[in-house]
């Protein structure tokens, strides 16, 4: 039996869980207040702060520290292709240095961090948000010094690709598959028999906005934006990812406070929700053109699909080009530890 821990931090909480092979037998969502980020100019800032409070946290529930591996989600430094990989010290400098920025990025030196304190254990970090399946013409954009690139949610679309594959006895990679994310950011990707083989860049400036994102912009209204000295760099930058989409327009991104809105007749909050279904189906109906037009399913995943005003409305839109099956929230978690398992077990066939 392999005993697995998991760390998935987040904006505003670090998620963990321990493992007995895929048995969860911990969970715990330790939420950070917005007094206690304060305190830190950066995400890295806040790593030995995470650190603590996992361990702090495992001590309370009297969880022993006898672990076999130790996961972080991965970081956005580098464009990688799928898989699980062994979290190093170079990978944790890149890390540090990465030129996108993401609370995810601290994920590799928790796991190694704690994986030290409890040798033989080793610190893994699994289908990081930079995985990079495109293809080469995906890659070009209109002007060769900005090239598109992936930031996507990778695990939680690959570990749903294969959920959906075992339910209809078949694999992933015998399925083209559209897969949408919808989170603070929203993710589409196009998978090609088990490559995504175009995704959007969901983090900062490509695809539908969200809930926290701006998603793709009228680009020369932009650049007037940049330049008319009513905003520092950093404040365009926090505008396009953290405080665009819903919360520039509305004020939260909270989707259970702004369906209570227009429940009770905010008719403004139902026109800028409907925009984000309207620009989310136009961007994920367009992959199809990526797969010839053959599409076996879309799945729609992601924790706002929750929402039945947001799938129902997504999927008037969506349902004539496949059938769509609905995943609400996501299997990060549990695909972390299934990686983790698969690396000890490969390791142990090859001793």
């Amino acid at each position: 039996m392999h005993r697995i821990l998991v760390i998935n931090p987040g904006s505003t909480s670090t998620k963990i869980a321990v493992y007995e092979d895929l048995k969860q037998v911990f969970e715990s969502d330790i939420h950070h207040s917005a007094e206690e980020l304060a305190k830190f100019s950066n995400v890295w800032e806040q790593e030995p702060f995470r650190r603590q409070l996992v361990i702090d946290e495992l001590n309370k529930h009297n969880i022993p520290m006898q672990l076999d591996a130790v996961v972080g989600r991965g970081s956005l430094a580098r464009a990688v292709p799928s898989g699980s990989y062994e979290v190093t010290e170079e990978m944790i400098r890149e890390s540090r240095n990465a030129e996108h920025i993401h609370a995810c990025d601290i994920g590799c030196a928790l796991a190694h961090d704690i994986a030290q304190r409890v040798p033989p254990c080793r610190a893994f970090t699994t289908d990081p948000g930079s995985v990079d399946e495109m293809l080469p013409e995906a890659h070009i954009s209109g002007l060769p010094d900005l090239p598109r690139i992936a930031i996507w949610h990778a695990l939680n679309q690959k570990a749903i690709a294969r959920h959906y594959a075992s339910e209809h006895g078949t694999r992933y990679e015998d399925l083209n598959l559209i897969i949408c994310h919808l989170g603070g950011g929203i993710s589409i990707a196009a998978h090609d028999h088990g490559r995504a083989i175009d995704a959007n860049n969901a983090l900062d400036g490509e695809g539908p906005f969200a809930p926290e994102r701006a998603g793709s912009l009228p680009a020369a209204s932009l650049v007037r934006l940049c330049f008319s000295g009513k905003y520092t760099e950093q404040e365009i930058l926090n505008r396009i990812a953290g405080k665009g989409g819903l919360k520039a327009h509305l004020g939260t991104n909270d989707m259970k406070e702004i369906e209570r809105r227009i429940n009770g007749g905010d008719e403004h909050a139902r026109l800028i929700v409907d925009a984000m279904i309207y620009h989310t189906a136009k961007n994920l109906v367009a992959e199809a053109a990526v797969l010839y037009g053959k599409v076996d399913a879309i799945l729609i995943t992601g924790g706002m699909a929750n929402s039945k005003y947001v799938v129902e409305r997504l999927k008037r839109r969506i349902s004539f080009l496949a059938p769509v099956s609905v995943y609400p929230g996501q299997e990060e978690m549990l695909a972390m530890a299934h990686n983790a398992i698969v690396e000890l077990d490969s390791a142990k066939k090859s001793d």
